[in-house]
């Protein structure tokens, strides 16, 4: 019997099947176990079990169910029991909870930071082997910055130093356990713990000022004695303050030892008030003789005029509130108006106050505050998701003694604003089989908002456009499943399908994201679960091994004809013109930049060529192309004598124009030809009849100062010949 389910905190669909149901209705399906009736029904006909109630992980974890197939007709017994059990996943559908709702406990004053004070401890009763659903991170939300907790195990240690109890001696905090590791979305509760810091002998003892303003409730400022000539308990005696003016503002006690009666404040002083006192204090026998109770002067009883002066002292300035809790919207811009803090002089100068924030609480410089008035505002705009709370200290000094100063804290609660779009709670890796029927459940899906409204998180999920393929069914949890509309997919058509999620919020104003869901289309066995969903694997799996040959000979025969062409290519690159000029390879201008030996040198060429172009080699090759082959070059027709340079020129030009081996691109020939015929004949000496010696050149003396230089150069020379 083959079964297929899938269930989850809230839902159960499972199928049953038997190889012995043919389909014709002859098979009938029982089911016996846990809740079987109550909470689990089967289709007896189809094995379909669905549940009739949401599933609770917390109630029960695990069901064990039996199922067999009978024959309808005989009731005979076609599969034996078949045991299997449901286990149910967890969702995080439970907040942590301390075992206490208040915890008492107790520091040592001016302790060490770190100093240990207590361990609360809170639990979570989902799954602790499932997912980080109760995974636990404590953190401190009201406390600060007197105590700091561990965030792993909920230990409060103490945060400042010189903690002193005779100025604080009780402290409210408030710890919160998260689950989901702290993460946004976690489940939360919260736990408030009274701290009392105990007593330390840190304080020596004082003498009381008798007249100074800053006496404390309590302090002596004062002693009277009267005298008693008794000896004894006859000379013990009480002291009482008679007058209402006195009685108010102070009391007496005895002091048994001295007999002298010591002098209390019972209310603060205050010199601006009042700055004199005169009351009557009354002095009696504690133990009276019976025997002058009577008497018309009693011996055992006096009185005394006492009269206290109040001396005036310098006071720091005095804060209307101490602490200050403001509240201050987020995404507030910057320079709003946060809150107004007041301090005045309770001197009778009345000296005027400046205020300043002290920076060590306010590093990242989010607050200012207007040093006449104390109007407090924003530097920047305040983000509750990055911190809730902002704790800084307000200072109040007087202008004419800077030295009186005074704190108070300021506490600035950042309220929420809407402005964030909810977004899945993690990446769903989504699959579908491609044998799914209709209707089947294929992913269930969460939400996360870094907000955190007044009500609690409402989510609503819909799909942004009709979908042929799936559908979502939106759980009112702030789930949703993702159903198939369809059945039958094939990787072979599409592989992947992209789904968008709309996820909306229900704070104002409303905020909503579109979330993309991946649903890859997979194989999958009987049971449905997952075999494989690499697409090449398919394409591998289409193709025969005769076809892979085939496509790999292609491959190296493409390769063979690709390196034959480079090979082709470079052999045609070495054949390079005798003439490589930088411009055009048909420019086919050679120049040379040769400095001749002049009339002398007769050795370097044969200028008769030039003079005479019949006697020019006939077998010369041409310079400008490479000669593919060897051909007869022609001798040329020898020019007629005595043809002017005109008819030499358009001789050459047809010769060229007729030749058949002449390169198919215009080409520039460079002839010189000093022609014939001329009546003064060859100025040149070259290929002269006379040799050099033969000259004469006593002549140039006589052609003038133009030609001095050059005859001087001509007769030493046949002067030093002759020599």
């Amino acid at each position: 019997m083959n079964e297929s389910y899938n269930s989850t905190n809230f839902s159960l669909y499972l199928q049953l099947h038997s190889n012995m149901d043919r389909g014709d209705g002859n098979v009938k399906y029982i089911l016996t176990g846990d809740g079987v009736g109550s909470l689990f029904l089967i289709d007896e006909n189809s094995g379909d079990i669905h549940a009739t109630k949401r599933l609770d992980r917390e109630e029960r974890a695990i069901y064990t169910l039996h199922a067999k197939v009978v024959d309808k007709r005989t009731n005979e017994t076609l599969e034996p029991d078949t045991e299997f059990n449901i286990k149910i996943h967890d969702i995080n559908d439970n907040e942590p909870k301390f075992f206490k709702e208040i915890y008492f406990a107790s520091v040592p004053e001016m302790s060490d930071v770190g100093t240990s004070v207590i361990q609360v401890t809170a639990t979570d009763a989902d799954d602790q082997t499932y997912g980080n659903s109760a995974k636990l991170v404590y953190s401190i939300l009201q406390g600060q910055p007197y105590f700091s907790v561990d965030s792993d195990n909920g230990t409060i240690r103490t945060a400042l130093p010189n903690m002193d109890r005779e100025t604080k001696e009780n402290y409210q905090v408030v710890i919160q356990a998260k689950d989901m590791a702290g993460q946004m979305g976690g489940l939360s509760g919260t736990t408030t713990v009274s701290i009392t810091l105990s007593d330390e002998n840190d304080s020596p003892p004082r003498f009381a000022n008798r007249k100074t303003l800053s006496a404390e409730v309590g302090a002596v400022i004062g002693r009277i004695k009267a005298n008693d000539a008794d000896m004894g308990r006859n000379a013990e005696m009480h002291y009482s303050i008679v007058d209402r003016e006195g009685q108010d503002m102070f009391t007496i006690i005895t002091d048994q030892n001295t007999q002298e009666g010591l002098i209390r404040v019972k209310k603060p002083l205050d010199f601006e008030r009042k700055r004199t006192y005169s009351f009557k204090v009354e002095v009696t026998n504690t133990y009276l003789d019976p025997r002058f109770i009577y008497s018309p002067n009693p011996p055992f009883k006096d009185d005394a005029m006492v009269r206290i002066t109040v001396a005036d002292v310098d006071e720091p300035p005095v804060f209307s509130r101490n602490p200050y809790i403001i509240e201050v919207h987020e995404d507030t811009a910057a320079g709003s108006l946060v809150g107004v803090v007041s301090a005045k002089d309770p001197d009778a100068d009345n000296n005027p106050v400046k205020y300043s924030i002290d920076r060590h609480t306010d590093l990242e410089r989010l607050f200012n505050i207007d040093s006449v008035n104390g109007t407090i505002t924003t530097l920047k705009a305040l983000d509750r998701e990055m911190s809730k709370w902002h704790n800084i200290s307000v200072v109040a000094t007087e202008i004419s003694n800077p030295r009186q100063t005074t704190r108070v804290p300021v506490f600035i609660r950042v309220l929420d604003v809407n402005d964030n779009a909810p977004e899945f709670a993690m990446y769903y890796e989504t699959f579908v089989c491609e044998n799914v029927k209709s209707g089947q459940l294929i992913q269930t899906i969460s939400a996360v908002d870094t907000d955190e409204p007044l009500v609690g998180h409402k989510f609503v999920f819909s799909i942004s456009s009709s979908n042929p393929n799936f559908t979502i069914v939106d759980n009112e949890d702030n789930t949703a499943r993702i159903l198939t509309r369809r059945g039958g997919f094939s990787r072979r058509e599409m592989n992947t399908y992209l789904l968008p999620v709309v996820i909306s919020d229900n704070d104002y104003p409303i905020q909503s994201s579109t979330s993309t869901l991946t649903v890859n289309v997979c194989a999958c066995d009987s049971r449905g679960n997952m075999q494989s969903c690499n697409t090449e694997a398919l394409l591998s799996a289409g193709l025969s091994t005769g076809a892979l040959v085939a496509i790999l000979l292609c491959v190296i025969i493409l390769l063979m004809i690709v390196v034959l062409f480079a090979a082709l290519r470079r052999q045609q690159r070495k054949k390079e013109p005798l003439i490589i000029s930088k411009e055009d390879v048909r420019d086919n201008v050679v120049s040379y930049n040769d400095e001749g030996g002049g009339e002398e040198d007769t050795q370097a060429f044969d200028i008769g060529t030039l003079r005479n172009p019949e006697v020019m080699e006939a077998n010369k090759l041409r310079r400008d192309i490479i000669p593919e082959m060897l051909f007869p070059f022609r001798r040329t027709s020898p020019i007629k004598d005595n043809a002017d340079v005109r008819d030499f020129i358009h001789g050459r030009l047809h010769e060229n124009d007729t030749d058949p081996t002449a390169p198919p691109y215009d080409s520039l020939a460079t002839y010189a030809y000093e022609g014939s015929g001329s009546l003064a004949e060859s100025l040149s000496s070259l290929e002269s009849g006379a040799t050099e010696g033969d000259q004469e050149y006593d002549y140039l003396s006589n052609w003038g100062p133009p030609f001095k230089k050059l005859a001087d150069m001509y007769i030493e020379k046949d002067i030093e010949r002759e020599t």
